[in-house]
């Protein structure tokens, strides 16, 4: 599994890593066509990376550790900018950033308690973050565009439910597994 620390799916992970503080600067200097250009570029990296790990065997320890993270990377910068902004509400804010927590405070009992913890993305997680990630988009297109702003209170809901049930459902996996 572990060839080389800096393939080329590793590389753009760490691409999409550095363009999330770029994304929120032009947001926040209003440049948003040119943040929501970053931020799809930032989607189309995340696709690659993970098919070119898959497709050339080139996932690495390193990867898996750095794909999740920049995820949340791109999520909270352009979620807390878009807070700031008061484009998309502070308690969708804290109700994404509260379900990392509990994942990530999760994992770290569960490592203390039973020595080791492996990370398993459910699929509720996967849907989850691309909810997020329509969030995001869906929201910086629509000051560009006529029509889609009122879709957006009803993506943003729908995120927030999403979200909780994958919290929920982490908190349950986890206590599955400090319990076996």
């Amino acid at each position: 599994m572990a060839l080389a620390l800096m393939n080329l799916a590793n590389s753009l992970t760490i691409l999409r890593i550095l363009m999330a503080p770029i994304i929120s600067i032009l947001l926040v200097y209003r440049y948003w066509r040119l943040g929501l250009a970053i931020f799809m570029l930032a989607g189309i990296t995340d696709a690659l990376d993970g098919f070119i790990a898959r497709s050339r065997a080139q996932g690495t320890d390193l990867g898996t550790i750095l794909d999740p993270l920049a995820d949340k990377l791109l999520l909270f910068a352009t979620f807390m900018t878009l807070v700031y902004l008061h484009q998309i509400p502070r308690w969708l804010f804290i109700i994404a950033i509260s379900r990392d927590l509990i994942v990530v405070g999760g994992f770290l009992v569960i490592y203390i308690v039973k020595g080791k913890a492996t990370v398993s993305v459910s699929w509720i997680g996967k849907i989850t973050t691309g909810l997020q990630m329509l969030t995001v988009l869906v929201t910086l297109i629509a000051p560009l565009t006529s029509g889609i702003g009122f879709y957006v209170s009803g993506v943003i809901y729908l995120t927030a439910a999403v979200t909780i049930l994958s919290a929920l459902d982490y908190l349950r996996r986890g206590t599955m597994v400090l319990n076996s």
